[in-house]
């Protein structure tokens, strides 16, 4: 099993930035991408970025230029630098691991307003 625990969430105003963190914990050898994906109500889950071990990335159209995922390997951490926030941007953001299972993180949400 692995336990994924997200941090970094809140209420940001249009224009600004936050990071979200994911710590992995448990069978991590098992995962190869890691992601974030978000949930905006009524909506379905979506994308935002991965990472694979290598370190190869991919992001959705709507946050490319604007965020920035990565991953500290050696404290099983990935991260996602969003910068230049807007309104519709605002979700619950997950974390997931994929490799031999899936697995997702509780969520943070993420609230882009004036």
């Amino acid at each position: 099993q692995v336990q994924l625990v997200e941090s970094g969430g809140g209420l940001v105003q249009p224009g600004g930035s936050l990071r979200l963190s994911c710590a992995a914990s448990g069978m991590i050898f098992s995962i190869n991408t890691m992601g974030w994906y978000r949930q905006a109500p009524g909506k379905t889950r979506e994308l935002v970025a991965a990472i694979t071990r290598g370190g190869s990335t991919n992001y959705a159209d709507s946050v490319k230029g604007r965020f920035t995922i990565s991953r500290d390997n050696a404290k099983n951490t990935v991260y996602l630098q969003m910068n230049s926030l807007k309104p519709e941007d605002t979700a619950v953001y997950y974390c997931n691991g994929a490799g031999s299972g899936r697995y997702w993180g509780q969520g943070t949400q993420v609230t882009v307003s004036s």
